[in-house]
């Protein structure tokens, strides 16, 4: 498709808008252009670009604004071209506008809206446009966005409590380690060279920090270095297959935030499903797109599993059971959706008491991080700081000994 730089006028507003437009031949740009309200003055194709088909990927925020802005837009009763015209002129995000604007061209040219968003991977997930796909097929497409958007707001919101939760620890150790570092640099030096002069042995543990500043002044960089490179081959270790299994087999085991990571797994799965199964998509295409977005590589084989044993017979809460990694309160829980028909509210109640759970466990773990990380912070700088005094604490005998 060729892409079009055009000037025209709305019939009725008169005003004058510039823009591009893709289409298949200039004749089709102009009947696009016409079916939009928009007598055409000036027309010309745009050599060396091409219709996009790749995308870019765009934040979480951005997609929630999206799909709740289209959901209302839909439900009012205007046109598809319609609001994914309205909603690419107000977004503020240039990929997202470059993303909006390729899938209604796509639309205005023959593709559903569900096709148009599977052109565009990084931008709108397997979730996302199976859902679409599924809201078009059942006619019920502003009710599935709605659900969607209502998805995506609690994927955001558990999000941002688990970030801002890990923030806090993380901003006070990285000042201890600076702390740290510049103690060892610029202040312990000094004292070495004060207790040098003495002519005494050094308690141990000042003698020991004496050593250590001496060893870190030489090769600062080297340590600098030797931990930037160790959290960078961590990260490309994780990334790989077997680093991605070790990492997920592990994680989730360990105290206190084991627990919240396998909670928000499992959150992510039952909420994940509860949208898909409610949307109409068939079960087993369901489990196929669960699987890869519940972020942990032993539930994702899990699920593919028992996947293949819904396939033969096997209801979801038995195939689910053979697994460790799914409690026995969500089984049970599922296992009466199943028997009362409603496994896609039982799922959704699931998942709510889960993200309680997370948010209960978060709050209290922020409370008990700060006491904890004043504390360690205390026993650093006082450690040091106890460290360097001991020799004036023994002055007298020093004297002494000199004498």
């Amino acid at each position: 498709m060729a892409s079009y730089v055009y000037v025209a006028r709305e019939t009725g507003t008169g005003r004058e808008i510039r823009s591009t437009v893709e289409a298949a031949t200039e004749q089709a740009a102009i009947a696009a252009l016409l079916n939009r309200n928009l007598l055409v003055v000036s027309i010309q194709e745009k050599v060396g670009k091409k219709g996009r088909t790749g995308g870019g990927s765009v934040g979480l925020a951005d997609l929630v604004i999206f799909t709740r802005q289209l959901a209302t837009m839909i439900d009012a009763g205007l046109a598809m071209v319609q609001s994914l015209q309205a909603l690419a002129e107000q977004t503020t995000n240039k990929v997202m506008r470059d993303v909006i604007r390729d899938v209604c061209t796509r639309v205005e040219g023959g593709d559903s809206f569900s096709e148009a968003l599977s052109k565009h991977p990084k931008a709108f997930s397997r979730l996302y446009v199976s859902m679409v796909s599924a809201g078009e097929k059942g006619g019920l497409l502003a009710e599935i966005l709605a659900r969607l958007a209502l998805y995506l707001e609690n994927t955001a919101r558990l999000r941002k409590k688990v970030k801002s939760a890990l923030m806090y620890p993380i901003v006070v150790t990285i000042v201890a380690i600076l702390i740290t570092i510049f103690l060892l640099v610029k202040v312990v030096p000094v004292f070495g060279e004060v207790y040098s002069g003495f002519g005494a042995e050094l308690p141990g543990p000042t003698q020991f920090l004496i050593t250590l500043s001496n060893f870190v002044q030489h090769y600062i960089l080297l340590v600098i270095l030797g931990g930037g490179g160790g959290v960078y081959g961590w990260i490309y270790f994780i990334k790989t297959k077997t680093g991605r299994e070790f990492w997920d087999s592990r994680r989730i085991k360990l105290p206190i935030f084991g627990t919240i990571a396998h909670k928000i797994c499992l959150a992510r799965f039952t909420r994940t499903l509860a949208s898909l199964v409610r949307s109409g998509v068939p079960i087993l295409e369901v489990l196929q797109i669960v699987s890869q977005t519940v972020g942990n590589v032993v539930m994702e084989k899990a699920i593919k599993v028992a996947a293949g044993d819904i396939e033969r017979g096997e209801s979801i809460s038995a195939a689910l059971g053979k697994h460790p990694i799914f409690p026995n309160m969500i089984l049970r829980m599922i296992t009466a959706g199943e028997q009362t028909g409603k496994i896609d509210n039982m799922l959704e109640r699931i998942s709510d008491f889960l993200d309680e759970e997370i948010e209960t466990t978060l709050s209290g773990l922020t409370s008990l991080i700060e006491p904890i990380l004043i504390v360690f912070l205390g026993v650093v700088v006082g450690g040091m700081v106890i460290c360097m005094f001991l020799p004036i604490f023994k002055m007298a005998d020093i004297i002494n000994a000199k004498k």
